[in-house]
């Protein structure tokens, strides 16, 4: 465990947490975080800032209880540990383990908490679940599981908690109060057991939590293994769950729920429900030039040196080379940026796409088809445009007898439930699950046939080496590649002619997409490539790939990119609703 403060004299620990004293005031611990969060002083992001009034709103408004005693017997326990917590850290244990609505009734149930990498999520982790199964913890038999995607996730805080067991100068003490092996530790009062959990079910049996924990959110591509956690919850009193995590590069998973519920409390006053988000990042990519914002992400920057140097090497490795070190913005400074290949955009930029659509009836359109093979994903893109603005409606088939659907880790069976939103072609799908030997064309025929009926489809546009698979179904739809006034075989170049176009769009928030996170997922698993740079003859011109060609899937963003390709035959779209200004008198 990487020491973070001195390690302060070991006291006799005390079991006698039966007497209680209770408050409604704002705690010390809480108090000082709030003014070192009011203060700027280190500078705090703008979700602490609106943290830090709703605390002190919270407390000013409701009738909440604060068990001081507990509190001061849990920050006790600070002394076995080769570390001292940081302010934020005693601001979240008063919160999250000590404040209450009612008696037995935690105020905050669930915590989240996002910080950048190097903040210390994984010691507090173990310090925390050291307080639940100490004596100082009335609830009996109070299971902390921590849970996660791989073993070495869910095993560091136990690891780390062990370690101060295991301490020489300690282990006489604290054998009296804690047994231990290495994959447990177990209060010998409380009966409460640490353990880490993965997704193996074996390691699920029998889970009886009163806190359950979930250890880098960011790596969770949907719900599955969160909600499996969650049934071993509501048999204890004082049920908690913990969600600590650095940001990361899986779109449209819980992480992103868990932001967009956290920023709807902090900025839009949506009522908590006992969710206490704790977000540290950045509010941009330019302001990671000045080193002092830096601990907007990383409340725990100031208090380390040596984390410091280790940052700003980084820093300088990704000026040089922002490509390859695209962790630095999303685990260092909590902003999400694409992988390490060119990503297509910033996923704010993506996710800004989530709008409502027009009314886009009547208007002219262009359609993009993609597909690798219909025995796994094709798609269809409606693509219309007015002015510098352009609307999408995105379609795609999932091959549910897909040989490597197994593989995808998106939630597509949720989006199967979603439909299209405006009210154009409303209600429809934006995903279909075909369960068939492969996706037949007569499927993207009807769709397009569809579309046709309530809008002027100018043209259509797909992979030239694609186009005999669903000739025949576009046909008898009257749509023949003979007819070039009609149809676009497109080739690599014109793909490359179109990227600059997109990037525009996305710079400059053009795209409207409505509420299609199938679409979102595809863009963020394509990366641009430099046509040339490897042969040293680089062109400055771009094409897309997969970044996995098995798992993520790119046909939704493809089918996109090909109906933009041809976009030049909507002109400049639909004409623009003039204001009326009434008679004009000379």
């Amino acid at each position: 465990m990487p020491v973070r403060g001195a390690l302060a004299a070991p006291m006799t620990m005390s079991s006698e947490l039966r007497e209680r004293t209770e408050s409604t005031q704002i705690p010390a611990v809480v108090e000082e975080y709030l003014q070192l969060v009011e203060s700027d002083a280190p500078r705090a992001c703008p979700e602490q800032h609106a943290l830090a009034a709703y605390i002190r709103k919270v407390f000013q408004t409701e009738q909440l209880i604060v068990e001081e005693k507990r509190l001061e017997k849990y920050l006790s326990l600070e002394k076995y540990f080769p570390f001292q917590l940081y302010p934020w850290e005693k601001f979240l244990v008063a919160l999250w383990l000590c404040t209450y609505k009612a008696p037995g009734l935690p105020r905050w149930k669930t915590l989240f908490c996002m910080v950048g990498r190097g903040a210390g999520k994984d010691g507090f982790i173990a310090y925390v679940s050291f307080c639940m199964v100490s004596p100082y913890n009335p609830v009996k038999a109070y299971d902390v599981d921590i849970c996660a995607n791989d073993e070495e996730q869910a095993m560091r805080p136990v690891k780390d908690a062990v370690e101060v067991l295991e301490n020489p100068r300690l282990m006489d003490k604290l054998k009296r109060f804690y047994y231990h092996t290495k994959e447990l530790i177990q209060g010998r009062e409380n009966r409460g057991v640490v353990k880490g959990r993965t997704n193996n079910p074996k390691h699920r049996d029998g889970m009886r939590s009163g806190m359950i924990v979930f250890n880098e959110i960011h790596a969770y591509q949907n719900y599955d293994n969160i909600k499996v956690f969650r049934t071993g919850m509501g048999k204890k009193a004082e049920p908690r769950e913990g969600g600590f995590t650095s940001n990361g590069d899986v779109s449209d998973g819980p992480l992103d729920d868990y932001l967009e519920r956290g920023r709807r409390i902090l900025f839009q006053g949506e009522e908590d429900k006992g969710f206490l988000p704790f977000i540290c990042c950045l509010p941009n990519e330019e302001a990671v030039h000045d080193p002092e914002n830096w601990t907007m992400a990383n409340p725990s920057l100031q208090y380390s040196s040596t984390l410091r140097q280790e940052i700003e090497d980084e820093y300088l490795e990704w000026k040089e080379r922002p490509e390859e070190n695209g962790d630095f913005l999303n685990k260092r400074m909590g902003l999400r940026k694409g992988f390490k290949e060119i990503a297509v955009t910033d996923y704010g930029k993506i996710k800004a796409t989530n709008a409502p659509l027009p009314d886009l009836t009547g208007w002219s359109c262009t359609i993009g088809i993609d597909f690798a093979e219909l025995s796994d994903f094709a798609s269809v893109n409606a693509h219309f445009r007015r002015g510098a603005e352009r609307y999408d409606i995105n379609r795609t088939w999932i091959c549910e007898r897909s040989k490597t659907l197994h593989r995808v880790k998106a939630p597509y069976r949720d989006w199967a439930n979603m439909r299209v939103g405006g009210t154009l072609l409303a209600g429809a799908p934006i995903v279909t699950i075909v369960d068939d030997v492969s996706i037949h064309p007569r499927l993207l025929a009807e769709w397009i046939q569809e579309i046709g009926r309530v809008c002027n489809i100018k043209k259509i546009a797909m992979d030239n080496f694609r186009w005999t698979v669903v000739s025949d179904a576009l046909r008898a739809i009257g749509f023949d590649a003979a007819d070039k006034t009609r149809v676009k075989l497109i080739r690599p170049s014109d793909i490359m002619k179109t990227d600059p176009v997109v990037q525009e769009c996305f710079d400059r928030g053009g795209f409207t997409w409505g509420n299609n996170p199938c679409l979102r997922w595809a863009v963020n698993n394509t990366k641009r490539v430099r046509r040339g740079r490897s042969e040293g003859t680089d062109t400055g011109n771009y094409y897309y790939a997969k970044i996995d060609a098995k798992a993520r899937k790119t046909d939704p963003f493809m089918a996109l990119v090909a109906s933009m390709a041809v976009e030049d035959a909507l002109g400049t779209g639909e004409p623009l609703e003039l204001p009326k200004l009434g008679a004009i008198t000379l």
